[in-house]
């Protein structure tokens, strides 16, 4: 009785290398020859074909053999489904070509980019979007320009050592001391320095190495004049009833955090 043995043309394989830190997927025909199988490699993993080596590693990634002999078939060696093919190429080093650095880039002259009919900036144009909508763009400045006065105004009603009460959208109301009044150097307009009277702001009165006031770690914070009113507010554990506590828990449980920029570092 003659026994025959059928195996399938195509096999599934994971391919990895010492040139790169992915694993790629793919099939290969086992007539291919060793040689031609590094030639497919060299457009998988950057290695070069002339001096790369390859090794099999089964699925609990146990070394199986070594791909010899360019003249070799890949069906004649022991590579079976979701094998791994590793490939070395000692005249090339890992993330060799992620670095684009030193890469020489082409870039469109400005004269010639104006000229094309197909670029965003002409589509931009045409219709008169962004920044080259002259209308909308003087509209941002003025709003811009009238926040910045209202926030100047109301910080000329908040003065250093007066009690405060802070209130951000989607944050519990905090209260504290204000330490500090002007500009700061990590955004523009006028910020207010907060000392709160429990551990629930940013900082310690720094940010980025520059100092504005001293408090304790996790004590300070910084915000937008606007959300930031000055009166008699006494600590929430001191006020009539004691339920300050309770109210600004019940706050914070159901108050999905929306800090934004803007308002609150």
């Amino acid at each position: 009785m003659e026994v025959q043995v059928n195996t399938a043309p195509l096999v599934n394989v994971r391919v990895t290398s010492n040139v790169n830190s992915f694993t790629a997927e793919k099939r290969f025909d086992r007539s291919l020859t060793i040689g031609d199988l590094k030639g497919r490699l060299e457009l998988v993993t950057g290695g070069s074909a002339q001096n790369m080596t390859l090794e099999v590693f089964d699925e609990q990634e146990q070394p199986v053999c070594h791909l010899v002999g360019d003249e070799a078939l890949l069906g004649s060696f022991c590579v079976e489904e979701n094998y791994r093919i590793h490939v070395t190429d000692k005249t090339r080093r890992l993330g060799e070509f992620d670095d684009t650095s030193n890469v020489e880039k082409y870039e469109l002259p400005e004269g010639e980019y104006n000229k094309r009919n197909d670029s965003v900036r002409s589509f931009l144009l045409k219709n008169k979007l962004g920044k080259y909508n002259e209308e909308e763009v003087k509209k941002r400045q003025e709003e811009k320009q009238k926040q910045e006065k209202e926030e100047e105004e109301k910080a000329k009603t908040i003065t250093v050592g007066s009690r405060c009460q802070v209130r951000v959208q989607g944050e519990p109301t905090r209260r504290g001391e204000v330490m500090y009044v002007g500009k700061v150097h990590f955004k523009p307009g006028m910020w207010i320095g907060v000392k709160y009277d429990e551990p629930q702001g940013k900082n310690d009165g720094s940010i980025g190495g520059k100092r504005y006031f001293e408090c304790p770690a996790k004590y300070g914070g910084f915000t937008r004049p606007a959300c930031c009113d000055v009166g008699a507010f006494l600590p929430f554990d001191e006020e009539e009833g004691g339920g300050g506590r309770d109210v600004r828990s019940r706050r914070r449980k159901g108050g999905r955090r929306q800090l934004e920029d803007k308002e609150e570092e």
